[in-house]
């Protein structure tokens, strides 16, 4: 079990639910390189649905759709899933910076707290998906210490399976 205030000494974090869609959403749409990249753009609906949705066989109690917060400003979000895909590891679903924040290091420093924490909760590694054509997503994760392990592809999209040990 994860407890949501190890994750960070600087920000505050707490767990997002329907109520912080709008937020979310403005957060997101301040991010658009990234949507480029997925041919989409982030609505309600689908952030609603990431809210809820898990890996196979993992439940909800499992998943941490945490927000980091700078005072009353959202700085960052993450999907956390505790226990995927094997016990000893996590994975992040999804992770996002608000763009104001954005190449100062903060990104670097959420990641850097966030595997300090699940490393002294018995954590080996994390794991996450990059798509393999976006270049700001792909520097970002291998500048954090994340090794591609495995190319999957997912409907036509090449995803890269990273992790990192701790």
């Amino acid at each position: 079990m994860i407890e949501i205030s190890g994750l960070s000494k600087k920000y505050n974090v707490r767990r997002m639910d329907d109520s912080d869609v709008d937020a979310i959403l403005d957060l997101c749409l301040g991010n658009t390189m990234y949507y480029k990249y997925c041919e989409a753009s982030p609505t309600k609906e689908q952030i609603q649905s990431d809210l809820h949705i898990t890996p196979p066989n993992t439940p909800l109690s499992d998943k941490y759709y945490i927000g980091f917060y700078d005072a009353n400003t959202l700085t960052a979000v993450m999907d956390l899933i505790d226990g995927y895909p094997d016990a000893d590891k996590a994975f992040i679903g999804f992770f996002m910076m608000n763009i104001d924040y954005q190449g100062k290091q903060e990104g670097t420093a959420i990641i850097s707290e966030v595997a300090g924490y699940l490393r002294s909760i018995g954590k080996t590694s994390i794991q996450l998906a990059i798509d393999k054509n976006n270049p700001q997503s792909n520097h970002f994760w291998n500048k954090n210490g994340f090794t591609v392990i495995r190319e999957v592809d997912r409907n036509g999209w090449t995803l890269l399976v990273a992790e990192k040990k701790l």
